[in-house]
């Protein structure tokens, strides 16, 4: 069976689709759901220490959300939105512009500042097409730095807010309570729903935890476009592995105990390494692994994951992950999904999660 988007299409009311965080990270709803029968049942997330199994290691991923969307002004007064994307050189950033069809390169735009911090401009350096550009911001500051005074946090396009908005409760929530290394322009959305607590009663259950970093980049929303899903081409996120991460998931391995990936990043970056080595090392680097039925899963045993946009790539990746090396995920996986509609669980970055295993 040659799988096409539309085999990963669902029925998803508007209403469902998750426009703030719950008044608790751990009072989200958690549907776990078992390989082996495709069998369902229905949680709150802090069940979760009570659902995974002793000596389970938890990885993760813990890159930091930066305030990456801006807004600048040209000299004729028209407005831009930017999204900063990374840093390519000494004093080069590339972003993605919107509304800049008139812009040349030369040009300087002022970006607004959030605060009383003097503007900051930026020179478009070349334009690389499809809305992106390189620019060059004025002065020697830090591209960090620029941004907490000009930026906000970078919502996903679903999740509707006045442009004028204040972003602070977002700026705490759109993060995980781990998060440590700043680069990310999406959050690793699985990773929401713990707090403290969950990690005290995770411990106490026999469970640890290690942390990788993969920050993700915009592409993440990007839709496929190809009929043959072999023909979409995936975008590149940047990733790091420590030696302490990767002597703790050799070691949990070797004594047979289940490595539960939290989140699709997290998965993105385990299977791309155990695609080249059996032996898990300190590394960083890039990957573009694209994952759909019917993949094979090298590293991963289990999977805690949000509820996914129809036809997403993310989408893909969970169904591959229901039954690996064949297609049957996808029908299993689209019946939690219309079980989760039917029972009104929450969706996308804001809502709620699922445990697969």
């Amino acid at each position: 069976m040659a799988l096409k988007p539309e085999n990963f299409d669902f029925e998803l009311p508007a209403e469902l689709i998750a426009q703030r965080p719950p008044a608790r990270r751990d009072a989200s709803r958690l549907l776990n759901l078992g390989r082996s029968g495709g069998i369902l049942t229905d949680h709150s997330f802090s069940d979760l220490p009570q659902l995974l199994r002793r000596g389970d290691l938890l990885v993760m991923n813990d890159t930091l959300v930066i305030p990456a969307r801006f807004r600048c002004t040209r000299s004729t007064g028209g407005r831009v939105e930017g999204l900063f994307l990374r840093v390519i050189g000494p004093g080069r950033w590339e972003v993605m512009l919107k509304n800049a069809g008139r812009c040349r390169i030369g040009e300087s735009l002022t970006m607004i500042a959030r605060d009383d911090t003097d503007p900051t401009a930026i020179v478009l350096a070349e334009n690389l097409g499809r809305g992106r550009w390189v620019v060059a911001p004025d002065g020697d500051r830090d591209a960090l730095d620029i941004l907490q005074a000009v930026g906000t946090i970078p919502l996903p396009p679903y999740i509707h807010r006045n442009p004028d908005y204040d972003d602070s409760d977002d700026r705490r929530r759109y993060q995980t309570v781990y998060a440590a290394r700043p680069g990310a322009v999406a959050a690793p959305t699985a990773g929401l729903h713990f707090t403290p607590e969950v990690f005290n009663a995770l411990t106490d259950a026999g469970v640890s935890a290690c942390c990788l970093t993969l920050h993700v980049g915009a592409g993440t929303f990007l839709p496929v476009k190809t009929d043959d899903l072999a023909g979409h081409q995936m975008h590149t996120e940047t990733y790091e592995l420590s030696d302490q991460t990767a002597q703790t998931i050799n070691e949990a391995r070797d004594d047979g105990r289940r490595i539960v990936a939290v989140g699709t990043t997290t998965v993105r970056v385990l299977e791309t390494l155990a695609a080249r080595t059996d032996r898990f090392a300190p590394t960083r680097g890039e990957t573009d692994i694209f994952i759909y039925p019917p993949e094979e899963f090298r590293a991963v045993d289990a999977l805690i994951t949000n509820f996914h946009l129809p036809r997403s790539t993310l989408l893909m990746l969970v169904s591959a992950f229901c039954s690996p090396g064949s297609v049957d995920g996808v029908e299993m996986m689209l019946s939690a999904y219309r079980h989760a509609v039917e029972s009104e669980y929450r969706f996308f970055s804001y809502g709620d999660a699922m445990l697969i295993e």
